[in-house]
């Protein structure tokens, strides 16, 4: 029998077909897949770009009043801003804006070492875990509040702080008074127009960015009766309470009448424990229903709109000359070297 001439290519041919019709459509979506996996990953800064330990390298101590357990901790500075900004920043923000609060927690602390001003603290301490300070939560605590989230959350935080160790804001050449807050109503608001002192640094500044806050619009609910006990007022009739008087450089209520007494926003908040001094009141049968705008004093960074700019492409050193004015990154190295050599 003769051999069949030439069929092997054939064969051939109709198997490379086969494959390439197999093949063809991964190879379209190839680069697509990798594009979008590219697209959806957070930038290079926001992940920890190393399993090796982040050491962090501190000249000072910080001696913590925890006021739970009713100890003093001392840790080292650095350690002491990681503990700060785990606590008062979610870790789920933009490594941009961690970072940005690091600088916040770090100018804080070494603004109070330097002037020890608060006498009601237990002797040994340098600072509470409180709110009347700045919140710290050390290891343990956070281990028990992230359970199985905590280790990628302290690594993300550790690099955080490790990157921008060692430098404050300052305004000067002093450390500035550091304040923040979570949400704005949209603008934050000068110094003065909340408390006492005005600072050059503490001015007005728009942070549209907050509107996307889950904290921006909260409602509460209280009694006829217990508005009328906390504020000395008498509410009558059904509607909105009160007339405003004057807003602040960030529209936040300076002043409202309400009967013909007036009172001042801030008043009312703190008196209603109120989540912003932005708000509205409502009477509503034997109910008063206050609805406000934003979360906390309105005065320096905006946490949420921290993480909004850092959103948006902008670093940390942009971050925080937005939310205070003419303001400078500064070393501690002068600053530290003056703290230890008053021990």
């Amino acid at each position: 029998m003769k051999p069949i001439p030439n069929k092997m290519p054939f064969y051939l041919l109709i198997i490379g077909l086969l494959a390439l019709i197999i093949l063809l459509p991964a190879m379209i979506v190839m680069p697509f897949g990798n594009e979008t996996k590219q697209m959806n990953q957070p930038v290079q800064s926001d992940r920890v770009t190393t399993d090796e330990p982040i050491v962090l390298n501190s000249d000072v101590d910080v001696s913590v009043y925890k006021t739970a357990a009713k100890t003093i901790e001392t840790l080292p500075l650095e350690e002491y801003v990681k503990g700060v900004v785990a606590a008062e920043m979610p870790a789920d923000f933009e490594m941009e804006a961690l970072k940005a609060q690091a600088l916040t927690a770090r100018t804080y602390i070494i603004k109070m070492l330097l002037n020890p001003t608060d006498m009601n603290l237990p002797e040994g301490a340098d600072i509470t875990d409180a709110i009347i300070h700045q919140v710290y939560k050390n290891d343990a605590d956070l281990q028990n509040i992230w359970g199985k989230d905590y280790d990628w959350k302290i690594k993300k935080i550790t690099q955080a702080v490790k990157e921008t160790e060692g430098k404050i804001i300052t305004y000067d050449g002093k450390p500035i008074e550091a304040l923040f807050f979570s949400t704005s109503n949209g603008q934050t608001q000068n110094s003065e127009d909340y408390w006492s002192s005005a600072f050059p640094y503490l001015r007005s500044v728009d942070s549209p960015w907050d509107k996307d806050s889950p904290k921006y619009f909260f409602q509460q609910a209280f009694s006829v009766g217990e508005v009328e006990s906390k504020l000395n007022v008498k509410l009558s009739g059904d509607g909105q309470i009160g007339k405003i008087v004057k807003r602040t450089s960030g529209n936040y209520i300076d002043v409202i009448d309400i009967n013909g007494k007036k009172l001042s926003g801030k008043d009312i908040r703190v008196s209603l424990n109120l989540k912003s001094s932005d708000f509205t009141i409502l009477k509503k049968k034997d109910q008063v229903i206050v609805q406000t705008r934003g979360y906390g004093h309105g005065v320096g960074m905006s946490q949420y709109g921290a993480n909004g700019m850092a959103q948006e492409g902008k670093d940390y050193a942009k971050i925080v000359q937005h939310y205070y004015n003419g303001v400078e990154i500064t070393d501690t190295k002068a600053y530290t070297t003056k703290l230890t050599a008053q021990k």
